[in-house]
């Protein structure tokens, strides 16, 4: 006889017993189909992603401005110039949309001039410009490139965590607008900063 569930009397975890008992009967039949359609694959790129939020590493910002992956013993190798753009996005975990960018200008250029401390003022000034600047390329460039160090370091799902990433928020008043952010999603318990903070 077949148990019928009352969805409604259910409590999560119970659900969440059911789930896996019928999980584990279309597995057992091989039908391993059904369940992929059932599930979607939008779902399950989501709970790919939840999985390896159980294996990212702790994230080191040295004094001297170098990234190490503290769990993976290895050091995240990037340009002056990106260090400062992931230490703004890290800074401001709500997101940041890039044709607002001008508005974190002081913030990036203080950051830049953190990490290339040799470098010549007038060419951090340009730099940061152009990165601001929404009708420049520059900031994607920037980005893109961060996204494919650490990709070279890990699988996408963990990388997902740590790249800059898209993220649309829906704001609901006298009309509907959308912001469409970037942020890093790695949560903040992770990173250790020994680094000075930036002054208001």
């Amino acid at each position: 006889m077949q148990t019928h569930y009352d969805e409604n009397s259910m409590t999560a975890e119970e659900m969440a017993i059911e789930v896996k008992r019928l999980v584990e009967q279309l597995a057992a039949a091989g039908r391993k189909e059904l369940l992929l359609r059932a599930i979607g694959v939008p779902l399950l790129e989501e709970l790919r992603i939840e999985a390896a939020r159980g294996e990212l590493s702790r994230l080191v910002i040295t004094e001297d401005y170098r990234f190490v992956l503290e769990d993976y013993h290895q050091e995240v190798e990037l340009q002056p110039v990106h260090k400062a753009v992931y230490l703004l996005f890290l800074a401001h975990p709500e997101g940041i949309e890039f044709k607002r960018l001008a508005d974190y200008r002081q913030e990036l250029m203080e950051y830049y001039m953190r990490t290339a401390r040799w470098m010549d003022r007038e060419k951090i000034v340009e730099s940061v410009d152009k990165l601001v600047n929404p009708l420049d390329n520059a900031i994607n460039e920037k980005c893109s490139r961060i996204k494919k160090v650490f990709l070279d370091m890990m699988d996408e799902y963990r990388a997902s965590y740590y790249i800059i990433g898209s993220h649309t928020k829906k704001h609901i008043g006298g009309r509907v607008w959308y912001e469409r952010l970037k942020v890093i999603t790695l949560p903040r318990g992770l990173v250790e900063r020994k680094i000075e903070e930036l002054k208001d």
